[in-house]
């Protein structure tokens, strides 16, 4: 069997200005980097603002395994597969981040014969994006402590400062440091931390900036620290926004490549969904739904991370009303989480249990008034047994379903699932799941409750007193972005299925006041993940001829 680097290897890719014809686009609405690769210029949302938005179709998944369970791979077969069907569709994705490339999850350009290309290029370094934004984020780290050294005019508290340095890179290490040692002239001596890129702030803004002047003025409010007298600083105070903002420039332009079936994708951003909100960029996003008729997004993990944070945060900030949720499941999940002990054997029994996970997904995704779709992503260890019992099921509960070999097949293994999509993608009926105006505790104790399935939720001191601070601040009307594990309904990673009942612990709170939302930190949960003992970077090799190997 092939590996995906393999099969995306052997493709016939098209020019990028081949892709661009596809959408109309004509030479000064993009630039190009290499042969199949663009930049969007942001004066093409401008040109297009008075055509209509094609419809937006959201693909979410159940809570996964550790492999995970393919969202990326379905959202890019659905594009191919709307496209086999006559309709004009894009998919718009999130960009990879070098962590998890050489961690133990993965990239993010789908797998088989559903692939976004040059899938390397998009793994790797892609036009750039993430090293900006994490030079951006640094600049400002910098400047923090260039600001202590040069006297700390602004009387900033040095055990109060909650801007910390970042790198796209897993590396535990890093979670917890001290800088400025050596001597009065290497600065003033403080603990510090670094984050992965993709939890970062500036990431964030990026993703929910709806034009160059949004992000400068988002990037702007951050609050990087609290002076001695508790009062927030802003980099705005540092007069650094505008040089923050140049070395982002570019990497706000969201990036268009192609998919094995040569049918264009908009790829831009990437914040985590279990510490961050998981969409990519309402750039990007705005731009396929003028581009196309049918825009095909995904939200990291499962329904209750990405698709929450994408139907409460990025839809309000970007007043987007999603038309449609495919809901991604595979059969080996479900029996993982009804406690299978091999997921690769037949186990009627553990599906059936399995199916307490599916059913609370789709009961959260209808709490929005959006049709759902479950699509199976079907491995070749799934018996004709197990496949007739979940569809049984679903069509039991009154909710379609798709069978989907987009891994093996491409877009002809999703053409049903086309025509499912098409059928129930009408006009949206779509509505948040709280009102802004909701005490911040009143927000986390509906998500919690009502996604979550927990019977009580219980504050630290530290999150009691937070939310005391951000309410005084007068930011208490922004919406909550969980972080929590992605293992688990709940925010105990070894509860599966769907857990009711337990009580749910919120560790800490953190202000995003760049970026419009409040995180919650619930779980232990941390922003600099490890590496496993045997990382993915020791398969990953190169030959002379500049060949990678051993990416997937």
């Amino acid at each position: 069997m092939k590996s995906d680097i393999e099969i995306a290897q052997e493709c016939k890719l098209l020019r990028i200005e081949k892709i661009a014809e596809k959408l109309n686009l004509i030479d000064e609405d993009y630039e190009v980097y290499g042969k199949y690769k663009a930049k969007i210029e942001l004066s093409l949302l401008n040109k297009l603002k008075d055509k209509k938005d094609g419809k937006l179709i959201l693909v979410t998944a159940i809570t996964p395994t550790p492999a995970g369970e393919g969202k990326s791979t379905v959202t890019i077969g659905l594009t191919q597969g709307l496209n086999r069907i006559g309709k004009n569709a894009v998919a718009a994705l999130r960009e990879p981040s070098l962590g998890p490339v050489f961690g133990i999850k993965g990239g993010a350009c789908g797998g088989g014969y559903s692939q976004i290309v040059p899938m390397e290029d998009i793994n790797l370094h892609f036009n750039g994006d993430f090293h900006a934004i994490t030079s951006a984020h640094n600049l400002i780290s910098a400047c923090i402590d260039n600001h202590i050294k040069h006297g700390n005019e602004f009387n900033i508290d040095l055990k109060k400062i909650v801007f910390k340095r970042t790198l796209d890179m897993n590396d535990r290490a890093l979670r917890d440091i001290v800088i400025g040692l050596g001597g009065n002239e290497n600065g003033t001596v403080r603990q510090s931390s670094f984050q992965i890129t993709v939890s970062s702030e500036i990431m964030a803004i990026l993703c929910l900036s709806n034009s160059l002047m949004d992000l400068k003025e988002k990037i702007g409010n951050i609050i990087f620290a609290y002076d001695i007298n508790d009062n927030p600083l802003m980099v705005k105070d540092l007069k650094i926004e505008g040089a923050v903002c140049t070395l982002l420039k570019d990497a706000v332009k969201p990036n268009l490549v192609q998919t094995l079936e040569n049918t264009p994708a908009i790829v831009h951003g990437g914040p985590f969904a279990n510490i961050a909100h998981g969409c990519n960029s309402i750039l990007a996003t705005k731009m396929a739904l003028k581009l196309s008729d049918y825009t095909i997004t995904e939200a990291g993990f499962a329904a209750d991370l990405g698709a929450e944070k994408f139907l409460d945060i990025k839809c309000r900030i970007a007043d987007l009303k999603p038309n449609c949720i495919v809901l991604v499941a595979t059969i080996r999940a479900l029996k993982h989480h009804g406690g299978a002990l091999d997921i690769n054997k037949e186990d009627l029994e553990a599906l059936n249990r399995g199916f307490e996970n599916l059913d609370k997904h789709i009961e959260n995704m209808h709490k929005y008034n959006i049709p759902v779709i479950v699509a199976i992503n079907k491995f070749s260890t799934d018996t004709d047994k197990e496949i007739e019992c979940i569809i049984k099921h679903c069509e039991d509960m009154g909710v379609d379903i798709s069978l989907c070999e987009v891994w093996a097949k491409g877009g002809e293994g999703a053409i049903d699932l086309s025509h499912k999509v098409v059928k129930h993608a009408v006009d949206s009926n779509y509505k948040p799941l709280y009102d802004l105006e909701k005490t911040i505790k009143e927000k986390i104790e509906i998500i919690c409750k009502e996604i979550y399935g927990a019977g009580e939720v219980k504050f630290s001191n530290k999150a009691i007193k937070m939310i005391k601070k951000i309410e005084d601040m007068s930011f208490a009307n922004l919406p909550i972005c969980m972080s929590k594990t992605q293992k688990s309904i709940s925010d105990n990673p070894s509860l599966l299925n769907a857990p009711k009942g337990y009580t749910l612990n919120v560790d800490d709170i953190k202000l995003s006041s760049g970026a419009g939302f409040i995180v919650v930190m619930a779980g232990g949960i941390i922003d600099m993940p490890g590496l496993p003992k045997i990382p993915a970077a020791c398969s990953i090799d190169i030959d002379e001829n500049g060949k990678i190997k051993g990416l997937f």
